[in-house]
């Protein structure tokens, strides 16, 4: 098992090579994994499997990075649903898991790698994201496994199905139930992503890529990748911009932790960026992922819960950040963080 911390540099590709804990020990802001982002990630222990990649998209993350290197206990059916993630990231809470987060520690890290994955796992099915049985979990997490191995054969659901060992349940009716995607979703979903890797991680031609994927040519591949993505694959290739890693990302997400407080206007960033709000917003979504308008809220809603941690009270919070009325600051933390500013400050010390 190896162990390391370190500041992640923005907007920089981490590949992961072994099966890999990512725990975010402070930082505010969005991560993107295979090419989706996600926020708010603090006091939250991240799973990747091989073939994954991770980016963060703020410049004030510390993480601990723990490879692990005995791949076979990635493969034990109570285990592999940490890894294989299905619509989500694999995580879990540190706030409601003492257990997770005493094996953490420094003092224990480097003594029981398969530990800390037994007690993550049993941590994971108390969360239990689908509403799930045990059983149910492994019909679910074997269809997963069929397609992660069988993705670029074009099978079709009856094929995927007829593969599984369904203990006497519908697999597909499960699914759909639990995981709110069709088999057929699933499949496309996992294409696609592979597709993204290939064309932008890659300087393989469309035409090399469509043929490994299973398509029959490359201009279906183009066609059905552009009604995914809303780009050809070469525009996606050069915006993704893997190798040069333009600035562009780190200079309005500078701007944003610097007049967030003070400015919500598009306009007002696009006159920094020199640029048209049209353009900067176009260019925002497309770089990065998501609004111009979202990444204003999240730098909000991050600092809100940096200042709530502080112990500031709703009514300080909300001048400094703008809001005319303190209840007009509590509507806005709890429209786009899902709680109340009083009870994240439960949730945070009362766990």
């Amino acid at each position: 098992m190896t162990v390391e911390k370190f500041t992640p540099d923005i907007n920089k590709v981490y590949f992961i090579e072994k099966h890999t804990l990512i725990h975010i020990l402070s930082g505010k802001g969005s991560i993107q994994v295979d090419f989706k982002n996600y926020y708010d990630w603090q006091e939250k222990a991240i799973f990747l499997e091989k073939g994954q990649y991770i980016k963060f998209l703020s410049s004030d993350f510390v993480v601990r990075s723990i490879e692990f290197s005995n791949d076979n206990v990635f493969y034990h059916s109570e285990v592999r649903v940490l890894f294989k993630h299905l619509i989500s990231l694999g995580y879990i809470n540190l706030m409601e898991c003492e257990e997770c987060q005493a094996f953490l520690s420094k003092s224990l890290i480097e003594e029981n790698a398969t530990t800390i994955i037994d007690v993550s796992s049993k941590q994971w099915y108390w969360q239990n994201p689908f509403k799930a049985n045990k059983e149910e979990y492994q019909i679910i997490f074997d269809t997963k496994e069929i397609i992660d191995q069988e993705y670029f054969n074009r099978l079709t659901s009856k094929d995927i199905v007829s593969l599984i060992n369904d203990r006497g349940y519908n697999a597909q009716s499960l699914v759909k139930d639990k995981v709110g995607l069709s088999i057929k979703n699933l499949m496309g979903k996992k294409r696609l992503i592979e597709s993204k890797k290939e064309v932008a991680f890659t300087e393989k031609s469309i035409q090399e890529i469509s043929y490994e994927l299973g398509f029959k040519d490359d201009a279906y591949f183009s066609r059905v990748f552009k009604n995914a993505t809303g780009l050809t694959p070469k525009q996606f290739r050069d915006n993704f911009d893997f190798e040069n890693r333009d600035m562009f990302s780190q200079d309005i997400v500078y701007l944003l932790q610097e007049y967030h407080t003070q400015e919500r206007s598009l306009e007002f960033y696009a006159d920094k960026m020199n640029l048209s709000i049209k353009t900067l917003s176009k260019k925002v979504r497309s770089k990065m992922n998501v609004s111009l308008g979202q990444l204003i809220r999240l730098e909000l809603i991050n600092t809100a819960k940096l200042m709530l941690i502080e112990g500031e009270s709703i009514a300080t919070i909300s001048n400094r950040l703008g809001f005319e009325e303190a209840n007009h600051f509590s509507r806005f933390f709890k429209h786009y963080s899902g709680i109340s500013p009083t009870q994240f400050i439960s949730k945070k010390y009362n766990v």
